[in-house]
């Protein structure tokens, strides 16, 4: 038995005058009610002038690799290819720019440089035209990795090189039999003339891994 006036066990109690019912729990509100953890995380803002210095790299690149089409079509693969190919000007071209700056490698053309040349041909020479399209494009995600695989391996090749007409000996009693750069300003010159073919590519790495073009992934929770 139970006492007269006693509430039943489990019945809501009294409220007192002056206090409102409680809302959750009440069916008036939902007890998830609140913003979205979601909608409050940062979102990357990217201003004006991030966007204005990314299309001038992306512009830089694309002006790069077009003009990589006609300069290995045209100069280096005569390296390679068979003479036949080849008109009596653009010969006479090759001959000229190896005479008037003493590029050993040209003249000489030494086997290990033959293979990178060869290897220009196959795996370099395809990618040009679809970097040229992706970097004037922009914003096309699937280009970062084959441009960092690109740029790696230009900047592997072009170290031998670079090195050879900085330390390279040029004597007669050399491997090159006494054809190449003669003083510190010739080898100098030889070095310039290459190095945008090291200084791009290397801008064009730290430019992948930076990482323009990843795609901002949410967590779903």
């Amino acid at each position: 038995m139970r006492a007269v006036g006693m509430p039943l066990k489990g019945a809501e109690r009294p409220l007192r005058p002056g206090i409102p019912p409680p809302l959750h729990g009440s069916g008036l509100l939902p007890r998830s009610a609140g913003p979205d953890p979601e909608n409050l995380a940062p979102r990357p803002v990217h201003s004006k002038g991030t966007m204005i210095v990314k299309r001038s790299i992306d512009f830089l690149l694309g002006f790069y690799f077009l003009s990589h089409i006609p300069i290995t079509l045209f100069l280096d693969l005569q390296v390679v290819l068979p003479r036949q190919l080849y008109s009596v000007k653009l010969r006479n071209l090759l001959a000229w720019y190896a005479e008037e700056f003493k590029d050993p490698l040209i003249q000489s053309t030494p086997v290990w440089f033959q293979s990178f040349v060869f290897c220009e041909l196959l795996f370099q020479l395809p990618f040009f035209p679809a970097a040229t399209y992706a970097f004037f494009k922009g914003n096309c995600k699937w280009i970062r990795m084959p441009a960092i695989i690109y740029s790696v391996h230009t900047l592997t090749t072009l170290i031998p090189i670079l090195s050879t007409f900085l330390f390279g000996d040029f004597s007669k009693a050399s491997g090159f039999k006494g054809v190449g750069p003669e003083s510190f300003h010739e080898r100098i010159t030889l070095m310039a003339i290459y190095a945008p073919y090291f200084i791009v590519p290397f801008i064009l790495l730290l430019f992948m891994l930076k990482n323009p073009y990843r795609e901002e992934k949410r967590k779903k929770k």
